[in-house]
């Protein structure tokens, strides 16, 4: 029997989590279409795998089995895939790094410049990812590497280095009560709709809408951003406001919005992340110095 590991995936997220709405967002994925994705592995196994309640989603005998297994499964699978891709990556010499929007900032040239010189025979290919992965292309094996903005979903599974912080600032609309002040304070903004991403990315969308800091019940989504375009559109449009990292109101400036610093919230942390599979690879290794010896303030 063949099962798609997508399946798979899906059914170790709600056995770890639990309960379909928290798995939901763990893989960017709606509720009903989680729901189908698990009956649909029922049906080919020809077993009930959780059973259901309002408290969430407990496993059966059989599926406690399964549980077990598929997680040694998926990730035997996910080496066979990096060692495949990595291995023509490196026949080629190129080094394939995600990011998502600005990256690293005016640190991202100064990196990739830095691994040029100390491995000359590769190449950087730098892949831009919207939204809606927030990991930057690691969780489909897409890169070797990659530049992210902390928290973002399922960043448990992958090694982490912090390089720097940035102040969380907020975009207006020109118009906006607020755009006239020189800085604003966090709970001014509360019950102001934002502009959000997807809702299926969890802590990514909560970060950037400041929940991570305040009461949910303050949270208002006025409009769904899924790259950095729709975002400048929605704000301009007048439709929301949104934190953003500092660097934004030099990487995006654009007519109808301003960019204001805020009191009262943490900051921005962006990082380089990379698979376990890939922490022996030594041109990933000299590609991670890299980056911690260019972000050094020092």
């Amino acid at each position: 029997m063949d099962i798609d590991t997508r399946l798979l995936r899906s059914f170790v997220a709600v056995a770890r989590e639990g309960h379909l709405t928290r798995a939901a967002r763990r893989l960017y994925l709606s509720q009903p279409a989680l729901t189908k994705q698990i009956r649909q592995l029922e049906r080919l196994l020809e077993v009930e795998l959780f059973v259901r309640s309002r408290d969430g989603m407990t496993l059966t005998e059989p599926g406690a089995v399964l549980a077990e297994q598929a997680p040694a499964l998926l990730a035997g699978w996910d080496r066979a895939l990096r060692a495949t891709k990595g291995s023509a990556s490196r026949a080629a010499c190129v080094l394939r790094v995600g990011f998502v929007a600005s990256a690293a900032n005016e640190f991202t040239p100064r990196i990739v410049a830095a691994f040029g010189a100390a491995e000359p025979g590769w190449r950087v290919d730098m892949r831009q990812f919207g939204w809606t992965d927030p990991s930057a292309g690691l969780d489909a094996g897409a890169v070797d590497v990659a530049l992210v903005r902390l928290p973002f979903p399922g960043q448990e599974d992958y090694r982490i280095r912090e390089l720097f912080t940035e102040p969380r600032w907020v975009a207006l609309p020109e118009s906006h009560r607020l755009a006239g002040r020189d800085d604003i304070e966090f709970d001014e903004l509360w019950g102001e709709p934002f502009v959000a991403a997807p809702p299926d990315n969890g802590r990514w969308r909560d970060f950037w809408i400041g929940a991570d800091e305040r009461p949910s019940h303050t949270a208002v989504v006025g409009a769904v951003a899924r790259n950095t375009d729709e975002w400048l559109t929605a704000i301009a449009n007048g439709f929301g406001i949104s934190f953003t990292p500092e660097s934004s109101a030099r990487y995006y400036p654009r007519p109808g919005i301003v960019y204001r610093p805020v009191r009262g919230i943490g900051p921005s942390r962006v990082a380089v992340a990379w698979p376990g599979s890939t922490e022996t690879n030594p041109v990933v290794g000299e590609f991670i110095r890299c980056c911690v010896r260019s972000c050094d303030p020092g």
